[in-house]
């Protein structure tokens, strides 16, 4: 195991779309869904969306099956399977839901390459219905971040992976994977020395473009999933690079092999920190 864990988001990272908006649109669930949308908060909202699915008799199997049909991108799952085969910690840290996640990662042969899985719980109730409850218990427990939604405060779960890898042996370095807004609490939560990857043109890009400073970690943005798997290796290769330099086990053939292996982006993917 190496000291580099990578924390993934879900929806628009991992996948290319959004995991609730497929069940909604594959199951006929649109109407509903443009109806409460202005009076629900989403969490809330996609639990009473799985309710009305089951008041239609339609069955948890039918569930996995459209989350199923949902389709990957290779590079990526070849990028998560390359990070894991070089010895990196993978979580995810998602506001979508257990259920949704681990049918879909089980489905295209990824759910065992992650070690940790934070993201909103879910249950099957006594009557077969299943549930999707917040990460957070906003009521007895209120995160009080104003940066994340009610449900879920992505910064406090980096916090506690951070607190949980400094009592190991040997120093972490954090790369963050996302697109989202409530990817950019998490990506302020890190250092120097570890980095953050926003998808272009999206939330979490816009978020630390125009505010920069806000942001220590090393920002390396991407498009799709073939730049996605370029950068995140690159960075992988670049970590592994100097750490071993620091350690005085590099060697100039494990230089060349990098090299050969790992393309360099190019600079405009590249935003550094200075101070």
């Amino acid at each position: 195991m190496t000291g580099i864990v990578v924390l993934f988001d879900f929806d628009r990272t991992i996948i290319d779309g959004d995991s609730d908006n497929w069940v909604v649109v594959e199951m006929g669930l649109t109407q509903s869904f443009q109806q409460l949308l202005s009076v629900l908060p989403w969490n809330t909202l996609m639990d009473r969306l799985l309710d009305e699915l089951h008041s239609q008799g339609r069955t948890i199997e039918e569930i996995e099956k459209c989350l199923k049909r949902l389709p990957m991108n290779p590079r990526i799952m070849a990028a998560i399977k390359a990070a894991h085969d070089f010895g990196c910690d993978l979580k995810i840290v998602s506001d979508a839901n257990k259920f949704y996640i681990e049918t879909i990662l089980k489905h295209h042969g990824l759910l065992g390459f992650f070690s940790e899985i934070f993201t909103n719980p879910t249950s099957v109730d006594e009557l077969g219905r299943l549930r999707i409850f917040p990460f957070h218990d906003y009521i007895l427990a209120p995160h009080a971040c104003s940066l994340c939604p009610y449900n879920m405060c992505k910064g406090l779960v980096i916090e506690k992976v951070r607190a949980a890898a400094a009592t190991e042996n040997g120093k972490k370095r954090f790369v963050y994977v996302g697109d989202g807004r409530g990817d950019f609490c998490p990506s302020v939560k890190l250092g120097q020395g570890d980095y953050v990857m926003p998808r272009k043109n999206y939330p979490l890009w816009n978020l630390i473009f125009n505010d920069p400073i806000l942001v220590k970690a090393e920002v390396h943005e991407w498009s799709d999933g073939e730049e996605l798997e370029k950068v995140l290796l690159h960075i992988i290769s670049t970590i592994s690079k100097e750490e071993n330099i620091s350690n005085g086990t590099y060697t100039q053939s494990e230089s060349s092999d990098h090299e050969a292996n790992h393309q360099t982006p190019p600079n405009s993917w590249v935003r550094e920190k200075t101070a």
